[in-house]
């Protein structure tokens, strides 16, 4: 087994204002989510669906991406201003050449206090199995994998894909196996659609080290169908799991953790509940996110960003785009998640105008 090299830590530019750097709700800024590339090779149906997302799409040229520099100038100016996490997102971020090279670069990165950055990545797993090494080799530390379905007929027709699931599992188990931990499943259940695999895949992952994590189906941009009639409840999933299989609570994981976890009452492995549509945690959100082309959101479900090109050019020092961010994070009052019923329709009828979740991330 290659050992696994120890990032050389780059210490941290001075922070341009005392830190937290909080926004107009007293929320501090805490994590980064950083999107690498928009295009998918799955077409979810509640994210990417073939209709829309087909094959004359206008996704963004590769010229048209941020590049790494940029990004890593980018998770500097966020890490002086208190971010302590980044998580690679996309699209599907395994489709970015390279992206080891990235890894490595952001995990050499320290936090405003001095500490390694903690650097995770979310995937559909596809392309998993032949990476997960050399991830975890570059710095990468923690790995959330995409799963809707353990049956392979659902999944096929969820992720509108030829692949087999067993293509994931695979990957999941090369990311235990690689020693990135915890490995996370994440599942978005849609009533009608898949709340068939609750048991399945509980029953898949049960006695493991995976961290199984039920979604409720959200309004994000992609979802063109989404009503509340296809929302199956975190309660609602959490009953279906106890009723064969007793749970304990957790205690949670820190402040802003988007999931409810439990235990198995009787063996190893833990069950989360992210309830974002009948729970809003909009409160505690600590989380920016910077699309492929480099704009800043500062919600999952922002209708516009804010735009980073100016601050990338070599001519311009860190400091001035870290300045650009604490203002821009303190003038932050999103709360779309609490406001949805009155937000939904923008009062025109139509779906409230997000932007595309390949683009941001998730």
């Amino acid at each position: 087994m290659n050992a696994i090299a120890e990032p050389v830590l780059h210490p941290p530019i001075p922070a341009t204002t005392k830190a937290p750097v909080l926004d107009t709700l007293e929320r501090p800024l805490r994590d980064l989510r950083l999107s690498v590339i928009d295009q998918c090779n799955f077409r979810c149906t509640y994210c990417m669906p073939r209709e829309v997302f087909g094959a004359d799409y206008p996704f963004l040229r590769a010229s048209e991406r941020l590049s790494f520099d940029q990004m890593v100038k980018i998770a500097k100016a966020f890490a002086a201003l208190g971010v302590e996490k980044i998580r690679i997102t996309g699209g599907e971020p395994l489709l970015r050449r390279g992206l080891e090279t990235l890894v490595e670069r952001l995990a050499g990165l320290t936090t405003a206090n001095g500490k390694p950055m903690d650097i995770a990545l979310t995937t559909n797993g596809s392309l998993l199995a032949a990476r997960a090494r050399a991830l975890r080799d570059a710095g990468l530390r923690r790995v959330t994998v995409s799963l809707d379905a353990i049956d392979d007929a659902v999944f096929r027709r969820m992720s509108d894909t030829d692949l087999p699931v067993a293509r994931i599992l695979d990957g999941i188990e090369a990311a235990q196996a690689a020693g990135l931990a915890p490995v996370k499943v994440n599942t978005v259940i849609e009533r009608g659609v898949n709340d068939g695999q609750i048991l399945p895949l509980v029953r898949h992952f049960r006695g493991t080290d995976i961290a199984l994590r039920f979604i409720e189906y959200m309004d994000v941009g992609g979802a063109s169908t989404w009503s509340n009639a296809t929302v199956l409840t975190a309660r609602e999933i959490r009953a279906v799991v106890e009723s064969e299989f007793p749970l304990v609570a957790l205690a949670p994981e820190h402040a802003s953790a988007t999931a409810v976890n439990y235990r198995h009452a009787d063996a190893r492995g833990q069950v989360g509940f992210i309830a974002s549509i009948s729970q809003p945690f909009c409160g505690d959100c600590t989380r920016a996110r910077v699309s492929a082309d480099g704009q800043l959101y500062t919600c999952l479900f922002a209708t516009r960003g804010t735009d980073l090109k100016p601050w990338l050019g070599d001519a311009e020092p860190v400091e001035a785009l870290a300045e650009a961010l604490r203002r821009r994070w303190s003038a932050r009052d999103d709360r779309y998640s609490e406001l949805r019923s009155i937000r939904r329709t923008s009062g025109t009828g139509k779906p409230y105008p997000t932007v595309r979740m390949s683009l941001v991330g998730g």
